[in-house]
């Protein structure tokens, strides 16, 4: 069963921020990780694509220009995994559903919130705690979800 101060955060938004993503950060994000699809960075090519002009690559939603940390979403289940004695936190894995091409000149905003936490029980307890971020351009189109579990393992 899922400790009382961890169900409280279940649907919990964090203030929505401000995400830019710009023409040169598309580029320096593609080569780091090795995607050297010209939709990323050719701007000829890219205006004769389907998409009219430079995307993103998967995965890519901009820097933040604006972040508000709640302690009442992300960062309070956070310490209160802490508290309730799951402290050995590790990186469960993200995924991504797209719905729109994400655009050179877009400005995001990105909500995150506290989707589900779950206790498992094996040889020892884990917390699973699982993150949606649902990011909207300018227009108020909705361009992608992200997903991720964090696993607080008891120690």
């Amino acid at each position: 069963m899922v400790p009382e101060e961890l169900k409280k955060y279940i649907g919990k938004v964090d203030p929505p921020h401000l995400r830019e993503v710009e023409k040169g950060a598309i580029r320096r994000y593609a080569d780091a990780v090795g995607n050297d699809n010209p939709l990323y960075y050719d701007e000829e090519y890219a205006k004769k694509s389907r998409y009219g002009g430079i995307i993103a690559p998967p995965g890519f939603f901009g820097w933040a220009k604006q972040t508000i940390p709640s302690a009442e979403g992300l960062m309070g289940v956070m310490g209160a995994m802490i508290e309730a004695g799951y402290a050995g936190i590790l990186d469960g894995g993200m995924s991504y559903e797209y719905f729109l091409p994400v655009r050179a000149g877009d400005t995001l905003v990105a909500s995150p919130k506290v989707a589900d936490i779950a206790l498992k029980e094996g040889k020892t307890k884990m917390m699973i705690v699982r993150f949606e971020v649902a990011y909207y351009n300018q227009n108020g189109d909705l361009v992608a979800k992200s997903y991720q579990t964090l696993i607080g393992r008891q120690l």
